[in-house]
Formats: structure tokens, sequence, C-alpha cells
């Protein structure tokens, strides 16, 4: 059964219930439950903001927490660049490279809706390209090829780190030393495991992501032409002067939004232990399943705040609504894939079998840093019935 048939049919059995409490009531484990700092972890930085009365453009607590994420990856100063959020940080560090205006911009059809938005706010083409089955990613080394074929010019690229899951970043900088085309990763939910580069990447740190502002984002390269062309481009185009050198947005992360990033990375280590720790409860509740799997290195060598799992056939769908049944929120993040859209329907694409199979044969399940031992289990025994599995 399709997803939206599951929700209107969730919908109408409930239908006595209060719109603004409907979607809580429809479930006792829910899909994610965002846990950003304390108000009393964030009082010390709001009263800088107090002291200091900047509130955005490049304020104290901004440019201090590029420094922060730059250590973090062992960088120096000079190779982050906050942005209000990962949508307009792809659209810039894609423009930043000067990509054909119009031409294609190649990336995995099996990513959010965000990845195409940015590349149209760019002034691209979306050309959406199938994944390698083992790793849900475009193969570097294969896209050469592909892109012989596209019907029209190819000015950029956008690898994505589908779910945070790594990425040969030294592939694609080969990649684009050897095509010429612009390269940006789309890094949203690879705050731990991405491994910068000179090629652009992009972080979220939404509230949703394992390390979050609320809202927000930043890019990040060890080219710090590419950190300068990225920082003027989200302020009006205005460097040194308030005269716009370029075609622009306003794009700044706020002093509030800073505070957060800094009281979410003075937690960092206690945050990344409990995302392992909910990791490896799901790996333990799962067991050694034939029919059932996690990512490949998930809560071992990397974390992420989404839980998805495949399954050795197409059974998404049977197992989504027996969860339902059970009272357990699970979630297609990419639905069908980012070509399914309205918004993107008319845009040039390959033949996409992999991503078919992908949308029918994953699927999240409930996540987040504080869920319990027996939700997990709960959760995983609901999976494993319904995917007809032994452990």
């Amino acid at each position: 059964m399709a997803y939206t048939q599951l929700r209107k049919r969730r919908r109408r059995a409930i239908a006595n219930i209060a719109p603004s409490v409907l979607d809580y009531c429809m479930y006792s484990i829910p899909i994610m439950r965002p846990k950003l700092p304390s108000a009393d972890q964030l009082a010390t930085y709001l009263k800088s903001i107090d002291g200091s009365r900047v509130y955005s453009n490049f304020g104290p607590l901004t440019v201090g927490l590029e420094n922060r994420l730059a250590e973090h990856y062992g960088l120096n100063e000079g190779t982050v660049a906050t942005v209000a959020n990962a949508t307009l940080g792809l659209a810039i560090a894609l423009a930043v490279q000067q990509p054909a205006p119009g031409s294609l911009c190649a990336m995995p059809a099996w990513t959010f809706a965000a990845s195409a938005h940015a590349a149209v706010i760019a002034g691209l083409v979306p050309y959406f390209v199938d994944v390698d089955p083992a790793t849900w990613a475009l193969d570097p080394d294969k896209l050469l090829d592909e892109l012989a074929r596209a019907p029209a010019p190819v000015g950029a690229v956008m690898p994505v780190m589908p779910f945070g899951s790594p990425l040969d970043i030294a592939g694609w900088e080969t990649f684009r030393s050897k095509s010429g085309l612009a390269v940006v990763i789309d890094a949203a939910a690879a705050f731990d495991s991405l491994v910068p580069a000179a090629v652009p990447s992009v972080v979220s740190l939404h509230a949703t992501k394992v390390l979050g502002t609320g809202e927000g984002g930043f890019v990040i390269s060890t080219d710090p032409g590419i950190r300068r062309a990225v920082r003027m481009r989200s302020n009006f185009g205005f460097e040194g002067s308030r005269k716009a050198q370029a075609p622009a947005f306003n794009a700044k992360l706020s002093e509030y939004q800073a505070a957060v990033g800094h009281a979410a990375l003075d937690e960092w280590g206690q945050t990344r232990a409990e995302w392992r720790d909910a990791a490896d409860a799901y790996r333990n509740a799962l067991g050694r399943s034939n029919q059932v799997f996690l990512q490949q290195g998930f809560g071992e060598s990397w974390i992420s705040s989404t839980c998805v799992l495949s399954f050795a056939q197409p059974a998404a769908d049977r197992i989504e609504q027996s969860l339902a049944d059970c009272h357990v929120e699970t979630r297609r993040w990419w639905g069908s894939g980012a070509h399914d859209h309205p918004a993107t329907a008319s845009f040039p694409r390959t033949a996409l079998p992999v991503t078919d199979v992908l949308s029918r044969s994953t699927l999240a399940v409930p996540f987040y840093r504080d869920i319990a031992e027996p939700e997990i289990g709960r959760v995983a025994d609901a999976v494993l019935a319904a995917a007809g599995a032994n452990r």
C-alpha cells in the first residue's frame, strides 16, 4: 500500500481526535525526538550576545563556531563558512565554482528533494543518475561514462553521502581534476563521517541532525578560496565594501543559532556516545538476521541521526504497515527518490533500477539519542516478524 494511502487510513481511524494533537496520538514510538542543548547550557553564550549586542552578520559567536568546527576536523581557521541552512549552502557552493548557467547538475536520484532544489537555486538543471547498489551513492569511477551520454552539457556534480554514510572523497577529488566539472558533496547528514578535502562539502545543522543548531549548516573546504567565496555570496555579494561583487544570497547564520552550536559542541562527546549506544542496541536486537540489515558501519565507524534498515526483499510497504499497526512510526525519508516529485518530474534522468529497488526495500525506524532499549526491542521484534526473518 502506498505511503499516502497508509497515512489516509491512519487518519480516518482517529478522525475524532483534534488535528493539533493528531500526529502525536498516532504513535507510541515516534520516528525521532530531536534534543538540542538545554537552556542552562546555552546561558553563557546567550549572555555573551547580550554583552556584544551583535545578533548576525558574522558576529563573534559565529566566527568562533566556524573556528571550532574547523578544529573538530583538524583543519586551520578559514576553512569553514556557516550558512543559514544546508540547502542554501549547496546552492552557494555550486555557484562559486561557476558552472555554465542552465547546464546539468548530475546527482543521485536516491537523495532528498533539497539536493535538487539547491541545483535549481544555483541556476542549474538537476540530472538524476542511478546509484551503486552496495553504497547507495554515485560511483566516481563510472560516472564519467554516464555523463558522456547525458542529454545536454553537464556543468556540475553533486554526490550525496546517503543518510550520513562515508563517501570516497579522494575519488571525487580525482573526478573533479579529470572532468573539470564543479563538484559539491551533499554531506547534510554526515557531520560525523565526513573527511574534508578541497572539494567543498555541505553539512546540515538542522535540529534533526546529530549536531544541531535548530537550523543552519556549513560549507567546508581545505581550499581557502572556496570559503572566502562562500562567505561573500552568503552576504549579498559584499566583500570588504558595500559593493556587491557577484549575484548572491542572504544566507547568514545568526548569533543565536551559533550559540546553540557552541553548546552542542561542548557536549559532543556525550552526544556521540548516546547515538552510538542506540545504534548498538539496534544491532543487538536485530541480531544476525538474514533479511534485515543496517547500513555498513552504522554505529561502529560512523553515526547518524537516522536508522535506515534495508531488507533482502522489497518488503518496505508490508513492514511499514505492520509497524503502524503496532503504533510505531516509520519514515520513507527520500520517498521514491528525488526525481519523483511534482517539482522535479520534468528534469532529465537515466534509467533508475537501483533507486527503484531501494525505495521499496528500505525504511527508517525510530531513532533518537535517548530512545530506550525496550522500545528498540519492540521495534526490532515487529520488523523481524514482518520481514519473516531468522535471527
